[in-house]
């Protein structure tokens, strides 16, 4: 079973969300939407990407944030964790 989560964030703060979501190590997929709904990107992560193996991911998710002024980030985590948190930033 998985959790899905949506956040609103501006352009310029989608890379730092986005790094803090990976960090969290729970998360399996995230897909970035624009204000409209229209999906830019999708990115599955599975356990252990972190490094270099991020890199080009980072870097297409910096090119998405140059271009949008707002988009929502739709997490989908493992169903395993009994964090109930889901604020929006």
């Amino acid at each position: 079973m998985s959790l899905k989560e949506t956040f609103t964030v501006q352009g310029e703060a989608l890379l730092k969300k986005v790094k803090e979501l990976v960090e969290e190590g729970n998360v399996r997929k995230i897909t970035i939407s624009d204000k409209n709904g229209k999906e830019l990107a999708s990115f599955p992560l599975t356990a252990g990407v972190v490094g270099a193996l991020f890199a080009p991911v980072l870097a297409a998710i910096g090119a998405i944030a140059a271009l949008v002024t707002e988009c929502k980030i739709t997490v989908e985590r493992d169903g395993s964790t009994t964090d109930d948190s889901s604020t929006s930033s």
